[in-house]
């Protein structure tokens, strides 16, 4: 009998088929980590200005403020003439995200921040998303400035 070396028709289309099933199932997957990707991009920014807040607020002995002119976007505003309203939106706010920002007690407050780098008032902020990002609140207490995980809570990483 004479040997032939190649591939069929049948084993072909199978490898193609399997191909097919692997590049779909790691196409979702890829959306889902890009998802919360964005989440804790997003997490991460806010909270590197809120910092930077804080740190401007002690250096330069003004107080700050942060407040939510919508539900998706915030700003720092700066008391330049020291009369405890903020006068001075800085140069690169309000800042917009993707997500709807809540606070674990209702409304969203204007927060402060003193120039001995208290801030107030303490709660938690999350975002509203349906990816399980591995941070995706910000804690505020008196003199701390978090990251975490919301499930009903906000509880540090």
């Amino acid at each position: 009998m004479k040997q032939e070396n190649g591939i069929t028709l049948i084993e072909l289309i199978i490898v193609i088929s399997v191909i097919g099933i692997l590049v779909v199932a790691l196409g979702f997957s890829f959306q889902g980590w890009m998802g919360k990707y964005r989440v804790e991009n997003q997490i991460k920014q806010m909270h590197s200005d809120f910092m930077n807040a804080r740190a401007n607020a002690m250096s330069r002995n003004r107080l700050y403020f942060v407040d939510f002119p919508s539900a998706t976007s915030y700003r720092i505003r700066e008391d330049t003439n020291e009369d405890s309203n903020p006068d001075t939106t800085l140069p690169t706010f309000p800042k917009t995200v993707e997500y709807i920002i809540n606070w674990d007690g209702g409304a969203l407050p204007a927060i402060v921040f003193d120039n001995r780098g208290l801030v107030s008032p303490s709660g938690s902020i999350f975002f509203t998303s349906l990816v399980d990002a591995d941070y995706d609140c910000i804690i505020i207490a008196p003199t701390r400035i978090n990251m975490g995980k919301w499930n009903g809570t906000c509880t540090e990483r």
